[in-house]
C-alpha cells in the first residue's frame, strides 16, 4: 500500500480538482494508488474526467517539420527547462524533427540516422549532455504522410518556430488547393491542441479505456438507485458520451462549440467543390504521461553548498 501524503493529496487535488478531504478519503480507499484514486472520486461524482496529457510532467521541447506532403513531430526531453531555452539544445530538436521525416517514425530508426556535422543522432545527443550537463531523451518521434494534400503543422506555447509545449500535425488529403486546405488545417490543429482528443473515431478508441470509463460509469449509476434496466441505459449513455467527446471527428469544434469536426471538414469540401478527408492527426504534449520527481529546489542548493540545517544530536 503507497502512503498517503500532503504531496499525494496535492496532486490529486491538482488532477481531479476535487476538495482536499475528498482527495485524502479517495486515496485511502485506493492504497493510495493516484490512477484508482481519480477513478473513485469520479464514480462518486467529485472530479471531472482526468486526463494524462494534462499532466506535463518532464522538460524539454517538442519539435515539428513539413516538407511537401510529410510532416514529422518529435518530442525531446530534458531534466529542466532551462535546457529548451538552450540554443545547442534547440539546434538538435530542429535538426531531428527535420531528420525524421524520413525516419519512418521509429525511434530506433531516427537515432542512427546521420547527423548534420558527423556521427549519428543518437552521437550528438550523448555530445548534448555532455556539454549542458543534463541527461537528455529522444522519447517518440510520429510521421505523417499524404498522397495528395497538406500536412499542416501548428505549435502551442511556441517557444522559438516550429517548437514549443505541444506540436500537432494534420493531414487532409484532397486534391483541392493548399490556400483551401491550409487554414483549415491551422483550424483544426489549433482545436486538437485544446480538445487533445483520444483517437481520430469512435472506433479507434483503446479498448481499455473505455472498459474504464464503463466501471466509472457503472459504479456512479449503482448509487443512483434505480432498477437494473435503467441502470444498464445510464452506463450505456454514459460510454457513448465519452466516445463522442474523445475521438476527434465527433468533438464540437472550438471555434463555434456546436458543429462537429467532421462537419466542418465537410462543409470545407463542399464549398470548394472537391473532397477533403481528414486522414490522420498527431498530437505531442510536452511530457505526457511522465512520472516526474519533485524536489525541493532550494532544500538541493542549502545542501550543496553546505548550509543544510542539520540534525539535532540525539539526547540521552
Amino acid at each position: 500500500m503507497a502512503e498517503v501524503t500532503a504531496a499525494t493529496v496535492k496532486e490529486l487535488r491538482e488532477r481531479s480538482g476535487a476538495g482536499m478531504m475528498d482527495c485524502k478519503k479517495a486515496l485511502a480507499e485506493t492504497g493510495g494508488d493516484m490512477e484508482a484514486a481519480v477513478d473513485w472520486l469520479r464514480s462518486k461524482g467529485l472530479a471531472s474526467a482526468a486526463k494524462k496529457s494534462s499532466r506535463t510532467a518532464a522538460e524539454g521541447l517538442v519539435g515539428v517539420a513539413v516538407a511537401g506532403t510529410r510532416g514529422a513531430a518529435v518530442e525531446v526531453n530534458s531534466e529542466t527547462d532551462f535546457v529548451a531555452k538552450n540554443e545547442q539544445f534547440q539546434a538538435f530538436v530542429r535538426n531531428v524533427s527535420e531528420l525524421a521525416l524520413k525516419s519512418g517514425g521509429d525511434v530506433e530508426q531516427l537515432k542512427s540516422a546521420s547527423y548534420p556535422g558527423g556521427g549519428t543522432v543518437s552521437d550528438a545527443l550523448t555530445a548534448n549532455v555532455a556539454t549542458i550537463g543534463e541527461n537528455q531523451t529522444l522519447r517518440r518521434v510520429r510521421v505523417l504522410e499524404v498522397g495528395q494534400g497538406v500536412v499542416v503543422p501548428y505549435v502551442h506555447n511556441q517557444q522559438v518556430p516550429g517548437m514549443g509545449k505541444i506540436g500537432v500535425l494534420v493531414a487532409l488529403e484532397s486534391p483541392a488547393g493548399a490556400d483551401v486546405l491550409e487554414p483549415l488545417g491551422k483550424q483544426i490543429a489549433m482545436h486538437i491542441a485544446a480538445a487533445s482528443p483520444q483517437a481520430l473515431h469512435a472506433e479507434g478508441l483503446d479498448a481499455d479505456t473505455i472498459e474504464r470509463e464503463r466501471g466509472i460509469a457503472r459504479d456512479k449509476a449503482a448509487e443512483s438507485g434505480k432498477p437494473d434496466n435503467i441502470i444498464e441505459k445510464m452506463i450505456e449513455g454514459a460510454v457513448a458520451k465519452f466516445k463522442k467527446e474523445a475521438a476527434l471527428l465527433s468533438q464540437l469544434f472550438v471555434m463555434d462549440n456546436k458543429t462537429p469536426v467532421a462537419d466542418v471538414v465537410a462543409k470545407a469540401a463542399k464549398d470548394a467543390g472537391q473532397p477533403i478527408e481528414l486522414k490522420d492527426y498527431v498530437r505531442f504534449q510536452l511530457g505526457e504521461g511522465i512520472e516526474k520527481q519533485t524536489s525541493d529546489f532550494a532544500a538541493e542548493v542549502a545542501a550543496a553548498a553546505g548550509t543544510a540545517p542539520k540534525e539535532p544530536a540525539p539526547t540521552a
